[in-house]
């Protein structure tokens, strides 16, 4: 039995010393137990190498009984302490909550809260979020309802553009009456309407070289939804040089796509993936082309989920990859995106 002991100190040792983890080397002790039992069994009593590890079946069984029972003993009181450590993760979450919101807002969030990657902190990362909104159209409109039913505290939404009785079949968030008004306003009555425990930063004008950096580093995350190049490449820049992630979308006809560019997290930004602004005709606008009115409105979900995941950490954001939805064949996919070394707004940077 000794010789044995030995070698199974033996195993652990050389384990150790060559850094294998240790569910490794009880495999390996494992694998000698059962090589002794098999002595056991199959050689007769007077066989030396049956002498040598101790002679006796019975004995051997009655150990690894006793190991087996041990094992099964601590693997239930770890179980136990899992859940007991998550029972007590969720108290201090709900706990949490408790502190920082109001009993309307615990219950107006409570699908919020009672999400494990979320829970009470979660939904403090969102009241706490500062989010700006380029474009209240198509795109902005399910991002800024969205968002602030999520409960994110501060929204700012910029647009120069007032609403048309043409915006009406997929930018949900204007209303009839409100045609002749600014988008910004009218998205900001919409939105205070459905969450009054957000804050709305109208800011009734497009985006200049001049106020873009201004008004995007009081923020902390920007989503562009704009159907013009010249804004989408300054916002990238923009966010670039602010090491801010930007959650870009945009649509065409049946088909739309959204992505996460974050270059501060080693991602590609917005102008490696379209390094120039496509020629006249070759990428038209939705008044051109035309846009089926429902697909806005799921391209701009998605892009305020990701929002969520990103202000809060949870899962994974579409960091370095783009999704692509086509409505028209009820087709979703994604594909992989590198940053450009010789992008001239973030080559640099990434290289």
């Amino acid at each position: 039995m000794l010789l044995v002991l030995f070698m199974a100190a033996g195993l652990w040792g050389i384990g150790m010393a060559m850094g294998a983890p240790k569910s490794a080397r009880w495999t390996m002790i494992g694998l000698l137990y059962l090589a002794v039992v098999g002595v056991q069994a199959v050689f007769p009593p007077e066989h030396q190498l049956v002498i040598a590890t101790g002679g006796s079946l019975a004995m051997w069984l009655m150990i690894g009984g006793a190991v087996a029972v041990v094992l099964a003993y601590s693997s239930m009181l770890q179980k136990l302490r899992q859940k007991a450590d998550a029972k007590a993760e969720d108290a201090a979450q709900e706990n949490a909550a408790q502190e920082l919101f109001s009993e309307t807002e615990l219950n107006r969030y409570a699908r919020h809260i009672v999400l494990r990657e979320l829970g009470g902190l979660g939904q403090k990362k969102l009241k706490d979020a500062k989010v700006l909104v380029v474009g209240a159209g198509g795109l902005g409109s399910p991002v800024l309802l969205y968002l602030a039913a999520a409960g994110v505290g501060r929204i700012g939404v910029v647009d120069d553009d007032v609403v048309d009785n043409s915006n009406l079949q997929r930018q949900v968030i204007h209303k009839d009456e409100a045609i002749g008004t600014p988008k910004v306003l009218s998205a900001a009555e919409a939105m205070t309407a459905q969450n009054p425990f957000v804050t709305v930063v109208p800011y009734p004008r497009r985006l200049t070289e001049e106020d873009a950096a201004e008004i995007i580093g009081a923020y902390d995350l920007v989503l562009d939804g704009t159907d013009n190049f010249d804004t989408r490449y300054l916002v990238n820049e923009v966010c670039v040089a602010q090491g801010k992630p930007l959650i870009s979308g945009a649509l065409s006809q049946w088909e739309g796509q959204l992505s996460v560019f974050d270059t501060a997290s080693g991602t590609p930004c917005y102008q490696c993936i379209f390094p120039e602004a496509p020629g006249p005709g070759i990428a038209p606008s939705c008044s051109e082309a035309g846009v089926v009115g429902p697909l806005p409105g799921v391209v701009g979900t998605m892009m305020a989920a990701e929002a969520v995941k990103v202000i809060t950490g949870a899962g994974a954001a579409l960091r370095g990859e783009m999704m692509i939805y086509d409505a028209l064949w009820g087709e979703t996919r994604k594909i992989g995106l590198k940053p450009r070394s010789d992008c001239p707004t973030c080559g640099a940077k990434n290289g």
